[in-house]
């Protein structure tokens, strides 16, 4: 008789789709899931092949053979999640498709830049748990002029609610009426961690833009548009190649010329307004 292959409850429900591990761990604590009739507690594990699992009161959904991938450029006053209690602009309102995708990680609501969504609970996890070390690119226009020393103090590290804390690379890319552009690098993504950092020693922020998150790099992307990730970008996310697609709607200017022109590499990021 075959061994029935058991795995945290977690990550199956991640895998299929109701969200990162982290989410489905909330959603595990407050009693929603039961396996064989019995309430699940965290920790539990369960084979979905034999045991009978429901979230809600419904049956767990299938397990996904094929997952959806979007690369956004977040603009500024846009939250970071599904929905929001106040009214405000979020990312999904920003990508209308039926699939049921999340942000991978967030970005503040001032902030800009590359952000991910997608419905593969798994790969949320890898990229966003320190322990991959997955790099984030920024740029930061800060105040002021930074010193070689305070460059320096950023790169061996600085306490912040008692742990310390450190950009694994920061540069000065140009400075200008007491402004300064940097191009910050980290690996671990701790609540506000860039402009925490950078305030914290007198250069408070005033933009900051993701230009990079693991091997995905944000390029010929305007703010506010988006595009599926191509077969290539997937695979060096996930090791595998994606199943084909149907087309889906896109978002305004995302026609299909203009996504081939992406491709190729043809398509021209927005001019950048000077301050």
């Amino acid at each position: 008789m075959p061994r029935m292959v058991k795995e945290r409850l977690q990550k199956i429900m991640a895998h299929a789709g109701y969200g990162s591990r982290r989410a489905c761990e909330k959603i595990i604590t407050a009693g929603r899931v039961t396996v064989e009739e019995q309430l699940a507690k965290l920790g539990d594990q369960a084979d979905p092949d034999t045991q009978s699992i429901t979230v809600d009161g419904m049956p767990l959904r299938r397990i996904r053979a094929t997952h959806t991938y979007i690369m956004l450029n977040k603009p500024r006053e846009v939250i970071s999640t599904v929905s929001d209690p106040q009214g405000r602009r979020t990312v999904r309102d920003l990508v209308p498709v039926k699939e049921r995708i999340y942000p991978v990680g967030r970005l503040d609501y001032d902030s800009e830049g590359l952000i991910l969504l997608t419905d593969d609970g798994e790969l949320t996890y890898r990229l966003t748990h320190p322990s991959y070390r997955h790099p984030r690119v920024y740029r930061a226009l800060v105040q002021g002029e930074p010193t070689s020393e305070t460059l320096t103090r950023w790169r061996r590290g600085i306490t912040l609610d008692g742990r310390k804390t450190n950009f694994d690379e920061v540069v000065v890319e140009s400075q200008k009426r007491g402004r300064t552009w940097l191009r910050i690098t980290i690996h671990e993504g701790r609540n506000h961690m860039v402009r925490r950092m950078v305030a914290a020693l007198g250069h408070p922020a005033r933009r900051l833009i993701r230009l990079r998150m693991g091997p995905l790099r944000l390029s010929g992307l305007a703010p506010g548009h988006w595009r599926h990730l191509t077969a290539d970008e997937v695979k060096l996310l996930t090791g595998r190649a994606p199943a084909k697609r149907s087309p889906s709607r896109r978002s305004r200017g995302h026609s299909s010329q203009r996504q081939k022109k992406h491709r190729t590499g043809s398509s021209r990021p927005a001019k950048r307004k000077s301050r």
